[in-house]
């Protein structure tokens, strides 16, 4: 006699919304770290570290055997699937200095888009016809957004070199680096973790991208100072919201209970309307942007981001065609 299906306790679409408005809250703890005088670079070191720490022991305890058998072109292409990681998260929350929090999460969303040029360039995969209409309505809304940066009123726009070396523009530019990098980490995953497991995996990802944070952060600052382990535990210590506090937001939040909260809700709905889902994280910063920051984006820029979101959301048709 077969068991009926265990119900979940919490409704699917509420867990998925949940998980959704977790990992929305990304960029908004970034901004209030940043506001407490955390560097970027740092708050990225910070987020990695604590997340590999997390992982560590079960890794060790129940994965063991499955990190003894990794052969040598394993390790070589699972450390440079974390760079691009560490890469990744360093060009994305550093743009959040420069740019609106809509700016740069819309322009990191576009890693899909890249994730299929890529493909094209380097593995031979052929660009369908909806990759193609994705990437030509995503640069059109790239387009809008950056003229409604340029020109933040009607009649009033600087000249174009001033615009190119202002600080929106860098910010944009930034994000769009997170893109191309977490584009790479995603390409080279898809080969690397087949016949891997996930902890594994995903652990050594996170545990090399930390070290290439932790590398630019002396390479590029000479040193953590002001923002040592000691200063992080006071500033945990010290209460309310704080960088060290942020910080571990950060990494509890939207890394774990925002991505956690998506894999259970693939075991109740599709996964196609999962991943679609997903794409309403830049809807939701920018909601709490607006809420939170004081954030308004422009007519242009919100017709610019559905343009973009909208190009990815056709684009995705290559994937669940194949």
């Amino acid at each position: 006699m077969n068991n009926p299906p265990v119900r979940p306790t919490l409704h699917p679409y509420l867990g998925l919304l949940l998980g959704l408005l977790a990992v929305s809250s990304a960029s908004i703890f970034i901004r209030y770290a940043q506001a407490d005088g955390a560097p970027s670079l740092v708050i990225a070191a910070y987020r990695l570290s604590l997340a590999t720490l997390v992982l560590l022991p079960v890794a060790l305890w129940r994965h063991w055997a499955d990190l003894r058998r990794l052969r040598g072109r394993e390790w070589g292409w699972v450390a440079a699937s974390g760079v691009f990681l560490g890469l990744h998260f360093g060009a994305w929350i550093s743009s959040l200095e420069f740019t609106t929090v809509a700016n740069s999460v819309v322009f990191v969303s576009t890693a899909p888009l890249f994730v299929a040029l890529i493909a094209a360039l380097f593995l031979k995969e052929k660009l369908t016809r909806w990759v193609i209409w994705g990437l030509g309505l995503a640069l059109v809304g790239s387009i809008l957004v950056g003229l409604a940066d340029a020109c933040p009123a009607e009649g009033n726009c600087p000249p174009l070199s001033a615009f190119l070396q202002g600080n929106g523009f860098l910010g944009d530019m930034l994000a769009l680096a997170g893109a191309v990098t977490v584009a790479a980490y995603i390409i080279i995953g898809r080969t690397v973790r087949a016949g891997m497991s996930l902890i594994v995996y995903i652990l050594l990802t996170y545990g090399t991208a930390a070290l290439t944070l932790l590398a630019s952060v002396f390479l590029l600052r000479g040193s953590f100072a002001g923002f040592t382990p000691i200063e992080f535990g006071q500033s945990l210590m010290a209460g309310g919201l704080g960088w060290g506090v942020c910080v571990v937001l950060l990494a509890l939040v939207p890394q774990l209970m925002g991505h956690t909260a998506y894999n259970w809700a693939l075991k109740y709905l599709p996964a196609t309307f999962v991943s679609v889902t997903v794409l309403g994280e830049p809807i939701g910063s920018i909601v709490l942007a607006y809420w939170l920051l004081g954030e308004r984006p422009t007519m242009w820029k919100l017709i610019g981001g559905a343009l973009i979101l909208l190009g990815i959301v056709i684009a995705a048709r290559r994937d669940s065609k194949s």
